[in-house]
Formats: C-alpha cells, sequence, structure tokens
C-alpha cells in the first residue's frame, strides 16, 4: 500500500437509508465502486452520504478503486455499529472486485486464488517513485489481448520472500506496452533516472524502488505525467474498524 498519494472519503451518515455519493474532486467514473460497496451491507436500514475526493487516478493499476471499497466497508461497519469480523467483510469484498479483499487484509499480503486467498507478509519500509503516464489502460482489454502470456510459471511466496523487492515480473506488461506505448516510454525515463522500472498491476503507472540513502529523482516527468514518490504502509489505517474474528 502506498501513502502520501490516497483519495479521501468522507461519510455522513443518513436515517433514511439512502446511499448517496458526492465528487469533491472531479467526476468519478461510473462504475466506480464505492456506491456498491455501500450497497453490499445488507440487512442495515440506514444510509450514507459519501463525499469523495479523488486523487489516485483511474486505469492506472494503482487498485484506487478496490482501496476506496474496501475503505467504505470498513468505514461503514464502524459508522453503523455493525459490529462485522473480518472474516465477513472478506466474503463481501469478493462479490465486488478480486483486489478488495486484499485491501481488507490489513497490511501487506501474498494473495493467491482470484484474490482471496491472503497469506499476511512483513515488508521492510521503503520509498517508491511512481510514475502514471496520460494515458490509462482498462483492465478488460489487457485479459482480452491476444499477446497476453497464459502459461505463467506459478510464483511461490518462497520465491518472494528471497527477494521481496526484486522477484518476479509482470505477465500483463507485455500487453499492456502493445496497448498503451507511453508505459514504455516511462519506464525509460526511470531507467534514465538510474532506476529499475516495472509496471503496476494492469497499467499504466510504472514504479521503481528508491535508494534508501538517496533523494528521489533528479528530473521532471513528461508534461502530463503525474509522479510521486511515496512510502511503503505497514498497516491499513482503518484495520481495527472491523471487529475481532469469531
Amino acid at each position: 500500500m502506498l501513502i502520501d498519494w490516497c483519495d479521501r472519503l468522507h461519510f455522513e451518515r443518513r436515517a433514511d437509508g439512502r446511499i448517496s455519493r458526492e465528487d469533491l474532486r472531479g467526476a468519478l467514473p461510473e462504475d466506480d465502486l464505492i456506491v456498491r460497496a455501500a450497497q453490499a451491507h445488507t440487512g442495515c436500514a440506514l444510509g450514507a452520504h459519501i463525499g469523495v475526493e479523488k486523487h489516485i487516478p483511474a486505469q492506472a493499476g494503482l487498485g484506487g478503486g478496490s482501496s476506496d471499497a474496501a475503505s467504505t466497508l470498513l468505514a461503514l461497519n464502524q459508522l453503523w455499529g455493525l459490529k462485522l469480523d473480518r472474516g465477513t467483510l472478506l466474503r463481501i469484498g469478493e462479490r465486488l472486485g478480486a483486489d478488495v479483499p486484499f485491501f481488507l487484509g490489513g497490511g501487506s499480503a501474498w494473495v493467491e486464488g482470484i484474490g482471496e486467498q491472503l497469506t499476511p507478509i512483513s515488508l521492510p519500509p521503503t520509498r517508491f517513485v511512481v510514475v502514471k503516464p496520460a494515458a490509462g489502460v482498462e483492465t478488460a482489454r489487457l485479459f482480452q489481448s491476444p499477446t497476453l502470456k497464459r502459461d505463467e510459471i506459478p510464483a511461490t511466496i518462497a520465491g518472494f520472500a528471497a527477494d521481496p523487492y526484486g522477484f518476479g515480473h509482470n505477465a500483463l506488461q507485455t500487453a499492456a506496452q502493445a496497448a498503451c506505448p507511453e508505459i514504455g516510454d516511462a519506464l525509460a525515463w526511470l531507467a534514465s533516472q538510474g532506476l529499475t522500472g516495472r509496471m503496476t498491476g494492469s497499467g499504466s503507472a510504472v514504479f521503481a524502488r528508491l535508494d534508501p540513502a538517496g533523494n528521489g529523482v533528479s528530473a521532471d516527468a513528461r508534461p502530463g505525467w503525474q509522479l510521486r514518490v511515496c512510502s511503503n504502509m505497514p498497516a491499513h489505517p482503518l484495520s481495527g474498524w472491523a471487529a475481532r474474528d469469531n
């Protein structure tokens, strides 16, 4: 998880059972998961008005929508006094999207299955530079790409543990670069900074780990690109808002 580049959600309890959303910083996509997450809390007669300040760019592969959905489930669990445990919230999250359970897990994790199998892991603190080109990538388009390699050798948690910040590769990257050449440009820019970059989940953002003793990057990215220096987060800030599992 990344800090310093986060969406901000504001919740107000409503007694009439209605769920409403207000976009406080530009329009959100119509398929945004926030309202669906709020509606997924079945059996509650209360409602909520949710204000959203969107900072994480869409179609970047940064999990902004899934993170917002998980935060909504946790926040309303607290606001409405539902006292649902994490296991129950995880089952609700699975129905919303494959990445939602990870953000409900509360911290760094090795994820398997379709996103529902979480093994907690510990990672040393570090910093990353993240670059989001102007263009975005639709995840569904990547999975439909004829260039997508579908017979990857399965990754293992043991291999990851041996080199957590250098392990593996992104199997979607080749298809994503074909769909969005700016991804290659952003990776080349990171290389020009002496950094080894790779693509985030489904792109189009790319990232690289920074030298702990260094000061970040020394040049501005291309106009229209977004650049952030971020730190990894040991725990989700709302992780205590789920009841203890039975």
